[in-house]
């Protein structure tokens, strides 16, 4: 949680499915969303359901939420090779 006044973190990530697919979202708690998206509940997100075991393949720190979902637009846009670069970079 932020202190009012404070902001609070946002950070992009993506989750490997065991198909390959990749899942790219936003979060200010990366643990916290990847046990939602692996409990597969009503907080998961639907494309996950069914797709487990989930990992997490990449995260970056982005900043506020506006820069976040800047971010992930981006990143959607990205062929799964560029994405896999992404990944790969970062390790």
């Amino acid at each position: 949680m932020s202190v009012k006044g404070a902001e609070t973190l946002w950070y992009l990530y993506m989750i490997r499915c065991h198909n390959g697919h990749l899942y790219t979202g936003v979060t200010t708690d990366i643990s916290r969303r990847l046990k939602e998206h692996q409990a597969g509940g009503a907080k998961a997100a639907k494309y996950l359901r069914g797709k487990g075991p989930l990992a997490l393949a990449y995260s970056e720190e982005v900043g506020d939420r506006s820069q976040a979902l800047k971010r992930e637009i981006a990143v959607k846009k990205l062929t799964k090779k560029q994405k896999l670069l992404l990944i790969s970079s970062a390790s």
